[in-house]
């Protein structure tokens, strides 16, 4: 199986979710893992498994806005956040990436980074993800997926693991999808 992991991260926890996702889906499968602004239509050919993922920013995907108000509290003096490498801070975020996406034929899962706290406060990413995979034509293999940040701006302890053991259930999916 050939999966691409696409991410969108301004602190670096989505970032490190996709690549625990990467290693539990990696045993005897083609992976590549790639920011939002390095994924074109090429990379996604020919791919049997897209999975998606983005911080929860203000209930749902993040915006123009929601990214530069992120690099602003990373620039700060004293800040105890910095910015992952490549983050798309005003630039392309997965909302303008699905914009310019075409039709594709794929599985597909989608996940997103969140506080910890009820969804229906804090809002998912994930949601708005997996609807943008149905206008596009990919077929969502599993629901959506959250993993959470504490109030430290870090991942929660175990959520590594538990983004791991997630791509080890896509894989697993994928095999009985595939039958």
């Amino acid at each position: 199986m050939r999966a691409v992991i696409i991410y969108e991260s301004m602190f670096g926890n989505t970032h490190d979710v996709a690549r625990a996702i990467a290693s539990g889906l990696a045993p005897g499968n083609v992976i590549s893992v790639v920011g939002v602004t390095e994924a074109d239509q090429e990379l996604l050919a020919g791919a049997d498994l897209i999975v998606v993922g983005g911080p929860t920013h203000a209930h749902g995907m993040s915006r123009t806005s929601t990214r530069r108000l992120a690099a602003e509290q990373a620039h700060k003096e004293g800040s105890q956040v910095s910015l992952d490498h490549g983050a798309p801070e005003a630039g392309q975020g997965l909302r303008d990436w699905f914009d310019s996406l075409g039709q594709l034929t794929a599985r597909a899962a989608a996940f997103d980074t969140r506080f910890d706290g009820l969804a229906a406060l804090t809002g998912r990413a994930s949601k708005g993800i997996a609807r943008q995979f149905n206008e596009h034509g990919l077929s969502l293999l599993v629901p959506p997926e959250s993993f959470l940040i504490g109030k430290n701006n870090q991942l929660r302890p175990g959520e590594k693991e538990r983004a791991r053991e997630w791509g080890k259930s896509l894989a697993a999916a994928m095999a009985l999808a595939s039958r």
